[in-house]
Parts: structure tokens; C-alpha cells; sequence
């Protein structure tokens, strides 16, 4: 467990990451999700986060208060990035601790956090995944190595 202490972002993140623009469309967006996917995205204007979009708030275009009619779908599908993502974006540099990553994942119930430079320049994205990963890989250096079964007496208990 110790290992993991020391583990960072850098060492754990996918680099490779699809961002979308603020323009670009909820309808274009489902597409993207559908394609890929993934549960959010960056946001990107000029190669700076400017927020993180998310399924959940590709959906909220369709909610509507019960008094209201419902709205209509191609009217919604309209609806660009920028109108609903999120623009107080949690992010964390590359040097931060996987530790210091799943307390802010818990705190706030995110799945992902963007990992950008000291420009705001995104340069990965890690992820729950990620962070379990790197768990199992500390956690595995560390377990004790099995006793040999010929070496451990049975009791059988009646």
C-alpha cells in the first residue's frame, strides 16, 4: 500500500485524450458519447479547458419541470457544449498523488478528472480506472507470498 502513496497522475493517466469544442452540438455530442463511449469530456477553446461536459448533462436539456411541455427533441439536440458543461472544472497537474486523485473523485463523484499543464493545456485525463489499476498493481507487489500447501496442516472441524 505503501507503493501507492508515492504513485502520480503522470505515470497513470491516457494521454490520449478527445476533447470537443464549445460549439459543437448536444446532438453531435450524443454521437460522440455513443461512439466512444466514455461519460465526459474536456472542453477545449483555443487548446485551454474551459470546462467538462458530461452524459448527465447532455440529458439535463431534456428535463423540464412538470408544468412545462416537453421540449422539443430537435430543438435540444441544438443546444451547443457551452450552454451546459461545466465550467468549474476539478482538475489536477500530472504531479499530483493518486491519493490526493481519489480523495478529490470521492469528495466531488467524479469519474474523471482532466490533467492539465501550469498553461491549463490538457495533457491526459485520468480516470477510476486508472486509479484502481494502479491499487491492484501496488497492492499486488506487496501480498505476502502463499504459504505452499504442503507446508500448512488442515484441521477439519466437526
Amino acid at each position: 500500500m505503501y507503493e501507492f502513496l508515492q504513485e502520480t497522475v503522470a505515470s497513470n493517466m491516457t494521454r490520449s485524450v478527445r476533447s470537443v469544442a464549445p460549439e459543437m452540438t448536444v446532438g453531435d455530442l450524443y454521437r460522440l458519447f455513443a461512439k466512444d463511449d466514455f461519460d465526459a469530456y474536456p472542453v477545449l477553446r483555443d487548446d485551454v479547458v474551459v470546462g467538462f461536459v458530461t452524459k448527465l448533462d447532455a440529458l439535463k436539456v431534456f428535463a423540464c419541470p412538470v408544468d412545462h411541455m416537453l421540449p422539443r427533441y430537435d430543438d435540444r439536440m441544438g443546444t451547443t457544449v457551452d450552454e451546459i458543461m461545466s465550467s468549474d472544472v476539478i482538475a489536477v497537474e500530472p504531479d499530483t498523488n493518486l491519493q490526493r486523485v481519489l480523495q478529490l473523485m470521492i469528495a466531488h463523484r467524479l469519474k474523471s478528472l482532466p490533467v492539465i499543464d501550469k498553461y491549463h493545456h490538457l495533457v491526459g485525463i485520468i480516470a477510476r480506472e486508472d486509479v484502481m489499476r494502479a491499487l491492484a498493481r501496488c497492492t499486488k507487489r506487496q501480498a505476502p507470498s502463499l504459504v505452499p500447501c504442503e507446508t500448512v496442516r488442515c484441521l477439519r472441524l466437526v
